[in-house]
C-alpha cells in the first residue's frame, strides 16, 4: 500500500467512501419506498373497510367486491367470507381480541400470498362483529423486486463511473505536482538557476511550488556565497603560500649569511602566522554560517573591555604614531561572551589602523535599550560604492590589494554581532570613519 501512487491510494479511499455512502443510500430509499407503499395499501385497507362496514349489515360480504374479506364473530369464529378469503380466520385469536378495541394491521401468509391485513370492530346484523379486509403484497414486492434490481445494478455501475472520475480528478489535481517532480529531478548543484513550473492560482499546489522556488532561490544564493568563499579562500590561502614556498627554496640553495636565513626564517614564520591567522578566520565564519557560532555570555563593563581592547594594540599604535583613545563610558555594560566580542572589536581596530588615519577612538553607549561599540578614526573614510558591502566576506577598499589583510577583519565582527542577536554597520563620518556594532544589553 506504501508504494501505490498517490491517485490510486485516492482512488481507492473515494470509491470506498462511496460505496458506504451508496449503500446507505440504497437502505434507506428502499426502507422509504417499503414504507410509501405500505402507508398507500393501508389508506386503501382503511377506505374499503369504510366502504364494506356500510353494507355487510343485512346483506352478503360477497356484494361488496372484495377479494379478500371476512366478518369474525366476537369468539373469533367466520360469520361470513368471500371466495378468496377462505373459511379459515384471516386473523389468530390474539389478533380478534385486539382488533375489538380499534383497528390492528397484520401480514399473514395465506397459501402462496402474502396479505396485508385490516381489522376493525363493526357491527353486522345488530351485533358486534370483527370485519377483516386484506390486500395482496405481491405487487409490492414486484416494485420493491424492481427497485433492488435497480440498486443491484445501478449502484455498481454509479460507483464506477465516480470512481472512474475521481481518479481523472486525482490525476488532474497531481499532474503539476508530476511536473514540478520531474523539473526538481534535472536541477543540480550545477543548474541552481532552475526554477518549478508552478500552476496559475493560489492553491495548496500553487503554494507549495511558490515555496519550493522559494527555497531553490536561497539555495542558489548559498551556493553562490559558497563557491565565492572557496574561490577568495584559496586566492588568500595561494599569497602566503607561495611566499612561504619562495622562502624556504631561497633558504635551501646554495650558503647564505646567518643574516640572510634569520630574515628568510622570519618571512616564513610571518606568513605561517598569517596562514593560522586565516584559517581561525576562516572557521568562525564556517560557523557563523551554519548557526552554531558559540558565544557565552557574561556580564561585562563597556568601558573595561575597550580598554583592554586598546591595550592589545598599544605597541603597534605608538610605533605607527596613531594614538588610541578608549572612552571610559561609565556605566554601560552589557551581556556578552567577552572573547567573541573583543575579537570584534579587535577587528575594527586593527581595520582602523591599517586604513584610517589619525587618533583612533573607542567608545560605548546605550541606544534604545541596545549597546553600541563604537570605532572612529580621523581618515577619508571609506569610498562610498564600499560602504554598502563593507561587512561581505573578502571585500576590501583597496581592491588591488596593495595593503594586506583578507578583508575578512570586518565579516567576522558582523559574524560575531549576529551572534549576539545584534548587527554591524559603518558610516563616513566628517571626521573619518565610524564603524560599530549594535547588540542587546542583555541576551
Amino acid at each position: 500500500m506504501s508504494r501505490m501512487p498517490l491517485r490510486f491510494k485516492l482512488t481507492l479511499a473515494f470509491t470506498g467512501v462511496m460505496a458506504v455512502l451508496l449503500a446507505i443510500a440504497g437502505f434507506a430509499l428502499s426502507l422509504l419506498v417499503a414504507q410509501n407503499l405500505d402507508s398507500t395499501i393501508d389508506d386503501g385497507l382503511a377506505a374499503r373497510a369504510r366502504d364494506a362496514a356500510a353494507v355487510v349489515d343485512g346483506q352478503a360480504l360477497a356484494s361488496t367486491g372484495e377479494p379478500y374479506a371476512q366478518v369474525l364473530n366476537m369468539d373469533g369464529s367466520v360469520g361470513s367470507t368471500t371466495t378468496g378469503a377462505g373459511e379459515r380466520p384471516l386473523i389468530t385469536p390474539a389478533e380478534v381480541e385486539q382488533a375489538r378495541t380499534g383497528d390492528v394491521i397484520v401480514e399473514h401468509r395465506r397459501g402462496s400470498e402474502d396479505l396485508r391485513l385490516l381489522a376493525r370492530p363493526v357491527r353486522s346484523d345488530f351485533r358486534p362483529a370483527i370485519l377483516v379486509v386484506g390486500e395482496s403484497l405481491a405487487q409490492r414486492e414486484r416494485a420493491l423486486g424492481s427497485l433492488h434490481a435497480l440498486l443491484l445494478v445501478g449502484g455498481p455501475l454509479a460507483l464506477l463511473i465516480a470512481s472512474a472520475i475521481g481518479y481523472a480528478i486525482a490525476s488532474a489535481a497531481l499532474r503539476p505536482v508530476e511536473r514540478m517532480r520531474r523539473h526538481a529531478e534535472a536541477v543540480t548543484a550545477a543548474q541552481t538557476s532552475e526554477r518549478l513550473p508552478v500552476p496559475p492560482g493560489n492553491d495548496e499546489i500553487a503554494r507549495l511550488g511558490r515555496t519550493l522556488n522559494e527555497m531553490l532561490a536561497r539555495l542558489e544564493v548559498a551556493f553562490k556565497r559558497e563557491r565565492a568563499f572557496v574561490s577568495d579562500a584559496s586566492h588568500e590561502l595561494r599569497t602566503p603560500l607561495a611566499i612561504l614556498r619562495t622562502e624556504l627554496e631561497l633558504a635551501l640553495r646554495g650558503e647564505h649569511t646567518r643574516e640572510e636565513l634569520e630574515d628568510a626564517l622570519r618571512s616564513a614564520a610571518e606568513e605561517s602566522e598569517r596562514l593560522s591567522q586565516l584559517a581561525d578566520d576562516l572557521l568562525v565564519i564556517a560557523r557563523s554560517d551554519q548557526g552554531r557560532l558559540p558565544v557565552r555570555p557574561e556580564l561585562i563593563d563597556a568601558g573595561e573591555m575597550l580598554t583592554r581592547v586598546a591595550g592589545r594594540f598599544r605597541t603597534r599604535a605608538r610605533a605607527e604614531g596613531r594614538p588610541l583613545a578608549p572612552d571610559p563610558s561609565p556605566g554601560v555594560q552589557l551581556s556578552a561572551d567577552p572573547a567573541r566580542m573583543e575579537q570584534a572589536l579587535a577587528n575594527l581596530v586593527d581595520n582602523a589602523l591599517h586604513h584610517g588615519q589619525g587618533t583612533v577612538h573607542l567608545s560605548a553607549q546605550e541606544v534604545d535599550g541596545r549597546i553600541e561599540l563604537h570605532v572612529r578614526d580621523e581618515g577619508t573614510g571609506f569610498p562610498p560604492d564600499f560602504l554598502p558591502r563593507a561587512f561581505e566576506r573578502f571585500t576590501r577598499a583597496d581592491e588591488a590589494r596593495t595593503r594586506g589583510g583578507t578583508g575578512l577583519g570586518l565579516a567576522i565582527a558582523s559574524a560575531i554581532a549576529i551572534a549576539h542577536g545584534g548587527s554591524a554597520h559603518a558610516v563616513n563620518r566628517k571626521t573619518g570613519a565610524d564603524v560599530w556594532i549594535s547588540v542587546p544589553s542583555h541576551l
